[in-house]
């Protein structure tokens, strides 16, 4: 039995049935090797998962299943390690290794752990904080209804420009690849500690994207009537007009495991099959 991994937490995407294949036989393979096995869903073979100790926890989905881990363990020292189901995220094992490669690997601790960094949002209404939270990959504030949204930009206490747009998306490293991406943004390492700053179809001589300091603090001021903030497509809120919304990098970071090792560029070639046939090198 490892000295490292007791109890595993299963995160389950609900409605695809190799996701609860895979973890009812997982369960049966970590449970030879004197290791526990929970569930965030009530399946036969598994606990269900109640503020149980947590050692490590296996996302068995995609990387919104990836996101919906983090959102239990962010803070809480536990890794999250995703077995990819389907298409190829940037969260989870470029390729998907067999059920006993994952329990070997849980058993002997031959796992590897990276932290990423984590963005922090505060929404200041009338002077008062109204709400505060977090996301992995991006907060955006978006149009809500048929009309552009108009958004005051500061960075660092200076103002920056004023932005008429659909929507203004602050990433982090790990959502360059997300949203961002898709508006133009650039792709950052998740080595790299930053925060990408863009809008999007926005009209105003300014609107290039750009890469502030972790240490910077960015705040958008609402002059329209109204708008959504979104954090993950987990965490929302309505914004109306004059609130303030401080979005700087987070303390806590996400930890993630992986069993095999991979480069940023392997995940970003196996993810946009990038034509990479023919290359020579080792």
């Amino acid at each position: 039995m490892s000295d490292l991994v007791k109890t595993v937490l299963l995160v389950i995407h609900p409605s695809r049935p190799e996701a609860l294949a895979a973890a009812t036989e997982l369960a049966k393979l970590l449970a030879t090797r004197q290791i526990q096995a929970f569930s965030t869903l009530p399946i036969s073979s598994l606990m269900l998962f109640s503020d149980q100790k947590i050692d490590l926890a296996v996302v068995l989905g995609g990387d919104g299943t990836m996101l919906r881990a983090a959102e239990i363990f962010r803070g809480k020292g536990v890794p999250i390690l995703g077995i990819n189901l389907g298409h190829v995220g940037f969260l989870a094992e470029i390729e998907r290794p067999s059920l006993d490669e994952v329990v070997s690997a849980i058993a002997s601790g031959t796992f590897s752990i990276e932290e990423r960094m984590s963005l922090n949002y505060q929404v200041i209404r009338d002077g008062k904080l109204l709400q505060s939270g977090w996301a992995l990959n991006e907060v955006l504030v978006e149009r809500n209804d048929h009309q552009m949204i108009d958004t005051f930009v500061q960075i660092d206490h200076r103002p920056l420009s004023r932005w008429w747009c659909d929507s203004v998306i602050c990433a982090t490293p790990t959502g360059s690849t997300a949203y961002a991406y898709s508006a133009g943004g650039p792709v950052v390492w998740p080595e790299v500690d930053a925060l990408v700053l863009l809008p999007l179809a926005a009209h105003a001589l300014f609107s290039r994207p750009m890469v502030v300091s972790p240490n910077s603090e960015i705040v958008l001021d609402l002059g329209s009537d109204s708008a959504d903030l979104n954090a993950d497509g987990i965490r929302r809120i309505t914004l109306q007009k004059n609130d303030r919304v401080i979005l700087t990098s987070d303390k806590e970071d996400v930890l993630l495991a992986h069993i095999k090792t991979a480069t940023f560029t392997d995940r970003l070639v196996a993810k946009f099959k990038l034509p990479v046939e023919g290359w020579r090198g080792q």
